[in-house]
């Protein structure tokens, strides 16, 4: 989302939502950890050995985690459960081998695309500019749900080692060195998520289906359509277990039963609402831009601190409900075969008085803080003559105005870094 302020929010946030602290949940049994990684770590003191919810994302930072637990037990980690497969959840395991635990995850509910690997190329590197890989740490300020990766900030490399023990069933309830869980299939962010439930303690582990911000519902460095009506069914699937402690994979913990509850219900009727009337607006035969211009979230919900826009936004999310339904094609015949980029943009710049009358209105665009405007106009002269260098400064100059004015911290990341690839060529 664009503000005047939004990287003052997003610096705001990132001081309150994340510090770094050890959470006793259950005196001398379960244990929160958070702030020591991009994502949480949970973990349970059994009879003879302990339970690991998530590795942090790097090993430098997995020993970290190995510690605090030696902090607690000197009981080994023998059982670690991924709750899901990012590598920000799984990325140090291999730090615990050494007491060879049994390693469990959920296999994905419905199959990756046939061929997803030809895209690997294009998904790096979007990858890389959603998470800012390549910024600084001032220009970065954060990942908007957690600290920046390890890998980024020489705090070690990825160690995942693949799981052990892989489930297809909905739900397995086990006995693990004396701790009775249910962990059951949760897709919502991932279709290979899954949910902890401690009945004993009602403590309820929720992985990446709920964290302190707006969710990524559509994650700009490109991914698998999010079944967002199942998320939904999902979240509605957590209330129902009236847990008096929640866990999330990333931010705070909510502990208190009227807490998770409220805060639950809250955030799974704002991402229903957006759907719903996504789905309207669509049905009714707008456009995908008429249909973000529409949908926004009602002022109960949007001034939830818990839904601020520092991850996904509410525009992404509609715009992935929409592609994720009807696909590409907006209904307006004109789009069907539309003209060549390049044509299309010559035609447009001899109506607009030719190069030099466009690169005026740009520079205008740029000093009256009409930065969308500006890039749009430059995009128009880049297509047309992709070696025009006047035109990819200010275009430039428009990224790093409105990475400025973003509360995502991955809309901030692909501004700035697109600007700085930009500016490398230059």
């Amino acid at each position: 989302m664009l503000r005047p302020e939004g990287e003052q929010l997003l610096k705001d946030f990132s001081l309150t939502a994340y510090p770094r602290q050890v959470t006793e949940i259950m005196p001398g049994v379960i244990y929160h950890v958070m702030g020591y990684g991009t994502g949480n770590a949970s973990f349970i003191i059994g009879e003879t050995s302990v339970i690991l919810i998530d590795t942090l994302d790097t090993d430098y930072r997995a020993e970290a985690l190995k510690a605090i637990i030696a902090e607690h037990t000197n009981k080994p980690v023998k059982t670690i459960i991924y709750t899901h497969s990012h590598p920000d959840h799984c990325g140090g395991a291999g730090v615990f081998m050494d007491s060879d635990p049994e390693i469990i995850a959920f296999a994905p509910c419905k199959p990756v695309l046939g061929r997803m690997n030809t895209l690997l190329d294009l998904l790096d590197k979007r990858g890389i500019m959603q998470h800012g890989y390549e910024l600084n740490d001032a220009e970065a300020i954060c990942q908007g749900l957690g600290i920046r990766e390890g890998m980024v900030q020489g705090e070690g490399k990825r160690a995942f080692v693949s799981p052990t023990t892989v489930y297809g069933e909905e739900k397995i309830n086990r006995t693990i060195d004396g701790v009775t869980l249910e962990l059951a299939a949760a897709p919502g962010e991932t279709d290979d998520q899954l949910l902890v439930w401690l009945p004993a303690y009602k403590v309820l582990c929720c992985g990446d289906n709920y964290y302190g911000c707006w969710p990524n519902l559509y994650a700009i460095r490109g991914s698998q359509y999010r079944d967002i009506s199942t998320w939904v069914e999902t979240l509605d699937q957590l209330i129902a277990y009236r847990a008096e402690h929640l866990l999330p994979g990333h931010t705070q913990p909510i502990q208190g039963e009227a807490a998770v509850a409220e805060i639950l219900t809250n955030f799974r009727d704002a991402i229903d609402y957006i759907l719903t009337e996504t789905l309207k607006g669509m049905n009714q035969g707008m456009t995908m831009d008429e249909v973000v211009e529409a949908v926004t979230l009602p002022e109960k919900w949007a001034k939830l601190p818990y839904l601020g826009e520092f991850y996904g936004t509410v525009a992404w999310s509609v715009r992935g409900i929409y592609a994720g339904y009807i696909g590409w094609f907006d209904g307006n015949p004109t789009n069907l075969n539309p003209l060549p980029k390049q044509t299309r943009a010559k035609k447009t710049i001899a109506l607009m008085g030719g190069v030099e009358s466009v690169l005026a209105s740009i520079s205008q665009a740029l000093d009256n803080k009409e930065d969308q405007w500006a890039l749009e106009l430059a995009d128009i002269l880049i297509a047309a003559d992709s070696s025009t260098k006047q035109a990819k400064r200010y275009k430039a100059q428009g990224l790093l105005n409105l990475g400025c004015q973003e509360t995502s911290a991955n809309g901030r990341h692909y501004y700035l870094s697109c600007a700085k690839e930009i500016l490398s060529t230059l």
